[in-house]
């Protein structure tokens, strides 16, 4: 039996996946011109990966989002060498991309633990700066939250995402006729009979131009980067969000969906995908499925029934089309199945390219001549056992 449990994002007032901060070192101590004294470093200001952290957390707890290192102690005659000043932790969430103002990167924090230098405190007073200390690095700071899972569901809005985790978990989130009923991310978390777990963010809907920022746009897409592959779901008899916008057939909904990840970001498109058909307890879902399916084969024969400007580039290849009911419950354990299939077949394709990479790594066995058919058999017992025991040694030490 597979359990799932469903984690709501929202946990502890609005969600809050940004947040602006303002960042100083801590000035240097002054040196001592006479007795050659330097003075201290100015504290560092760093920004470190916590368990059990948000950044709502952080924004109540330090309402001024102000953080500032320790100055950097004075040189005296009693210590000629200043005291450096005290470093200073912010801390934030796995998950978090540390960014400037203007969208530079400062650095990633991935696992709990990993720590981004974000304001270098200023130096001492010494003989190179006439005994005078600098100021520490003053600048503002992003916060930028992307979700970690193992998959992220994308799809329109009233495709059903909600209602399918809804048939994964047992739970009762926000599921209505109309288009928007996930305004905020949540995770769900299916664990399998052998205690493996895997996770699946649900993401509020996307629009056409999501990728220019409309609707939640860039709010939505920035937390697929970082899940490891996709769940398309689409609705098997199409869609239209409102009067005024064309309806939309399942194949339709697929290609475009394509097409607003490939322009947000290429690299996000071509992650591994599963593509899940839902509402196949409508009439005539049977036909539009067939009729979907054939479409997925060539793909290109179809492209005239897109926009022009919204044809992928490259047409996304799945590796499994599972036609569901989220309401009745159809093909939700092969769903499930199929799921862990793809995961575990990616994990085993990484671990291949890791141990191809250490492999390649290695220095070659200069081999000597052999002249006779047991030196030869010598050599070959000897090569590998070289290369065994350096390959043991180099997956040791790392």
């Amino acid at each position: 039996m597979v359990h799932i449990s469903r984690i709501c994002l929202r946990k502890y007032g609005n969600f809050v996946d940004n947040l602006r901060l303002y960042v100083r070192g801590g000035g240097g101590g002054m040196g001592l011109p006479r007795l050659g004294g330097q003075g201290g470093n100015g504290g560092d200001v760093w920004v470190v990966a916590k368990k059990n952290m948000t950044l709502k957390r952080i924004k109540d707890k330090y309402p001024l989002k102000r953080f500032v290192g320790g100055s950097g102690g004075n040189s005296s005659v009693r210590a000629l060498k200043g005291e450096k000043g005290t470093d200073v932790e912010v801390p934030a969430p796995v998950g978090i991309a540390v960014t400037t103002d203007d969208g530079r990167i400062v650095g990633d924090l991935n696992e709990e633990g990993d720590r981004v230098l974000v304001a270098k405190g200023g130096s001492g007073g010494s003989l190179y700066s006439a005994f005078e200390p600098t100021k520490g690095q003053a600048k503002h700071i992003r916060l930028d939250l992307k979700l970690i899972a193992d998959l992220g569901l994308v799809g329109f809005p009233n495709a059903g995402k909600s209602s399918l985790l809804t048939a994964l978990s047992n739970a009762t989130p926000q599921v209505a006729s109309y288009a928007f009923t996930t305004l905020r991310p949540e995770i769900g978390k299916v664990m399998y009979p052998d205690y493996k777990q895997i996770s699946i963010a649900d993401l509020p809907g996307l629009i056409e131009g999501a990728y220019m920022n409309k609707g939640m746009g860039h709010k939505f897409l920035k937390h697929v980067e970082r899940t490891k592959q996709l769940l398309f779901v689409v609705d098997v008899c199409g869609f239209q969000l409102a009067s005024k916008t064309p309806f939309r057939s399942a194949f339709e909904a697929v290609q475009l969906l394509s097409k607003e990840l490939e322009l947000y970001k290429e690299e996000v498109a071509s992650k591994p995908a599963i593509l899940v058909v839902n509402k196949m307890d409508l009439p005539d879902a049977e036909d539009k499925l067939a009729e979907l399916k054939e479409q997925l084969k060539n793909p290109e024969e179809f492209s005239d029934l897109l926009p022009g400007d919204m044809i992928p580039k490259n047409y996304m290849t799945f590796r499994h089309v599972v036609p569901v009911s989220a309401m009745t419950g159809l093909g939700i354990d092969h769903l499930k199945s199929c799921i862990r299939q793809s995961l575990d077949e990616e994990a085993t394709l990484k671990s291949s390219d890791v141990l191809q990479e250490k492999l390649l790594r290695l220095p070659r066995v200069l081999l000597q001549p052999a002249t006779s058919p047991s030196q030869r058999a010598l050599t070959v017992v000897r090569d590998t056992s070289i290369l065994n025991s350096r390959l043991l040694h180099t997956l040791t030490l790392e």
